[in-house]
């Protein structure tokens, strides 16, 4: 596991009174692969910000033995019994084995003992179609909320990163696993502690619950024009040192005119403000989720001053940056999760 990283002995002091927390991670044959190594990677290099095994975890299937991923790898797992050995949290992977297998009962009996169930992309699908009337919202991988959409009434169904239903946590999955499982680990960790995760798990942000999933290109007919999305990268490339609207239709070789028009078809917005708003955007992801001075935040989010980035961040959201980052921890899950506080 290595040596604690000295600079949280004191948060380490602390957590050392938490109990440690053992997730099950229970996966069918074809399970993603990237589902799972996204939870053990976040588990593990938790533990190795605290300086001990605060996380344990374990396998399990229907079928005791070896179970092959979609990617051709084996694990080892113990046989799951409906309510023998309940973790404090239990996880089950997406894949094609996720709707045939006997989770769901285990999942209730997580869910009567007030203990966190989290179900990732196609586990989460196969609980949508079976619960006719959830208690809360659910969501899942965006690529199967339009066919349910459209095969069934699901009032509830969002296209969010995760949700929580009574205890029941519904995810979208795949490369999200890993802001999710910070997310559900975060409550145990000091804000530091989980700037550092971002930053070891290579996380440029870490999104939120309530953030949408990103669409599939082909719901905006507008991404299909290459020069639109060559105007939007060079925005979000230029954030620190913005360029101006003649500068970005010159290199593109679109007409100011044009440009207007196609952003207000696309995005209804002027071009100027589309830009404002990515600038604000990415200042208001470096307060909530980052440690970095006022200062270096505005002049990374091209902003000349910190008084002008506070007007432009009040003007969007109604809080100043210093009341986005008032907060005594960082909260990634917006909901309220059963059995991830202290």
């Amino acid at each position: 596991m290595g040596k604690p990283d000295t600079r949280f002995d004191v948060a380490a002091q602390i957590d050392a009174n938490v109990q440690s927390r053992v997730i099950e991670i229970h996966m069918g044959k074809g399970f993603s692969g990237l589902e799972l190594t996204s939870i053990t990677h976040v588990l593990n290099t938790a533990n190795t910000l605290l300086g001990r095994a605060l996380f344990s975890w374990r396998f399990s299937t229907d079928t005791p033995g070896l179970v092959t991923s979609d990617q051709g790898a084996l694990v080892r797992a113990e046989p799951a019994i409906v309510d023998h050995r309940l973790p404090d949290m239990m996880v089950v992977v997406g894949g094609k084995g996720a709707a045939n297998g006997s989770w769901l009962t285990r999942a209730r009996a997580m869910q009567r003992k007030a203990r966190t169930v989290v179900l990732l992309s196609d586990a989460a699908t196969a609980f949508i179609k079976a619960t006719k009337a959830p208690s809360g919202h659910v969501t899942t991988h965006w690529r199967d909320i339009t066919p349910l959409t459209e095969t069934g009434y699901h009032p509830k169904l969002t296209s969010h990163l995760s949700e929580n239903s009574d205890g029941i946590i519904t995810a979208a999955g795949a490369g999200a696993t890993l802001e999710l499982m910070v997310g559900l680990v975060a409550p145990y960790l000091t804000s530091p502690q989980v700037a550092e995760l971002g930053n070891h798990l290579l996380l440029q942000t870490i999104r939120k619950s309530d953030a949408e999933q990103p669409k599939c290109m082909a719901d905006n007919e507008g991404l299909f024009d290459a020069r639109l999305t060559e105007v939007i990268r060079l925005m979000e490339d230029t954030v620190n040192e913005p360029m101006s609207m003649t500068q970005i239709t010159a290199q593109v070789g679109y007409s100011t005119r044009h440009m207007e028009r196609v952003f207000r078809t696309t995005f209804n917005d002027t071009p100027a403000r589309f830009y404002k708003r990515l600038r604000v955007k990415r200042a208001r992801t470096m307060i909530e989720e980052s440690l970095l001075p006022m200062i270096d935040i505005a002049i990374a989010c091209g902003f000349g001053s910190c008084t002008t980035m506070a007007k432009a961040v009040k003007a969007e959201y109604g809080v100043t940056p210093s009341q986005m980052r008032s907060r005594k921890s960082i909260q990634l899950l917006t909901y309220a999760g059963r059995q991830t506080a202290r």
